[in-house]
């Protein structure tokens, strides 16, 4: 069995993880991102190579640790990075801290190669 997260000190988390523990029959993936893992996810995030690339992590995201992370065109006019709507799933054991490094991280990426957001609203049929 792998590692399982650290509890966060009491009090500064809303994530629910003794309550995640306790139920025998709960999906505990989620508390497999360790701290070192959690540096390591943000650092591969933070250097995205296309949108395929982005695609993939987000496949591999849901797939060990079982959490969506949506990335797609905002409502409104997208001028920058900050106008692309990125949501990251709440679920019990997930950090309010990790919900909002992974959209942080996926945005420096992003503003790291533009040509990525650019492939994003294509895919919407923005350029298409």
């Amino acid at each position: 069995m792998p590692n399982l997260r650290t509890a966060c000190p009491p009090g500064t988390c809303i994530c629910d993880r003794e309550q995640l523990l306790s139920s025998p029959d709960s999906d505990i993936r989620v508390l497999w991102l360790t701290r070192e893992e959690e540096k390591r996810l943000i650092q591969r995030l933070e250097h995205l190579t296309s949108l395929a690339d982005l695609r993939h992590m987000q496949a591999l995201i849901y797939k060990q640790l079982g959490v969506v992370v949506d990335v797609s065109a905002g409502q409104n006019e997208v001028r920058t990075v900050m106008g692309l709507q990125i949501d990251v799933q709440a679920r019990p054991g997930l950090c309010r801290k990790v919900r909002a490094s992974i959209p942080a991280a996926i945005r420096r990426g992003l503003a790291a190669n533009v040509n990525i957001v650019f492939e994003l609203l294509d895919e919407g049929g923005l350029f298409g």
